[in-house]
């Protein structure tokens, strides 16, 4: 039996990757700010520390981590909330529990991006570059400058660079820590439900087109999820996986746009 640590373990792909590798035999801890073995907020340098500490306390060894906590861009949402939670909160994570990763003398980290990278023109491209440089106040403050429907891709296609830049050193693939990346495009869970609620945003989520006709399911990309945290994928490094139903190929058939930042 395996460790694996999720944030964002309450609901959507957090709580259906939670549900699959517990009925693999794996053992979950799960982080949120409610119902989960570890309770904090990833928001903040003291609420990481928490949940990094708490996850110290009850294991010595990590085989995989999964930050699903992630907050979308909608009317009304904190822009730098966004910032601090989608990306400072993940990596954070990731790198407070490096030294049980590697432990486990073999371990994955999975990433959640998004197709909303290559999916969204115009997105606020500064943001994504301040949180590469590590520098959360400023990310923070230039995405007050920003509607957070504008920012949520930036967080996302900081966190698909920053597993590609890192995950080729040797302070994570030479200690055997495969990071990588998934980038779902709409899921029904109950991020998109507030996003089709949205008066302004729900009229482009629902127009978003899909090769397959629907919405992903949670289930969909926790089994992904899961084969990148396994040894089969044991071949992918810095590698970001679109699960969008074909969004970004119709969009994009030939060169997709925002990766040029």
């Amino acid at each position: 039996m395996k460790t694996y640590v999720v944030s964002g373990a309450a609901s959507g792909i957090g709580a259906a990757t939670t549900a699959l590798l517990r009925a693999q035999g794996e053992r979950v801890i799960t982080v949120d700010l409610r119902d989960a073995d570890v309770v904090a907020d990833l928001s903040t340098p003291a609420g990481r520390a928490e949940a990094v500490a708490g996850v110290q306390g009850l294991t010595d060894v990590v085989h995989g981590v999964v930050p699903c906590a992630g907050i979308a861009g909608a009317t009304g949402v904190d822009s730098a909330l966004v910032v601090s939670v989608n990306f400072f909160g993940a990596v954070a994570l990731v790198r407070g529990l490096h030294a049980e990763l590697t432990a486990a003398k073999g371990a994955s980290v999975v990433l959640l991006a998004s197709n909303s990278i290559t999916g969204m023109p115009g997105w606020r491209a500064s943001v994504a570059e301040h949180c590469l440089a590590d520098d959360e106040p400023t990310a923070r403050a230039d995405a007050d400058l920003a509607e957070s429907v504008m920012v949520y891709p930036a967080t996302k296609a900081a966190l698909a660079w920053w597993a590609r830049r890192e995950g080729i050193t040797d302070e994570w693939i030479g200690r055997g820590i495969r990071l990588n990346a998934v980038a779902p495009g709409m899921i029904a869970s109950p991020m998109t439900d507030r996003l089709l609620a949205d008066t302004e945003i729900g009229p482009l989520v629902e127009a978003y087109p899909t090769a397959i006709g629907r919405l992903g399911r949670p289930a969909e990309i926790a089994s992904l999820i899961a084969f990148l945290l396994s040894d089969a994928s044991s071949l992918l490094v810095g590698s970001v996986v679109y699960a969008d139903g074909g969004t970004d190929a119709m969009l994009h058939p030939k060169a997709p746009e925002g990766w040029d930042v």
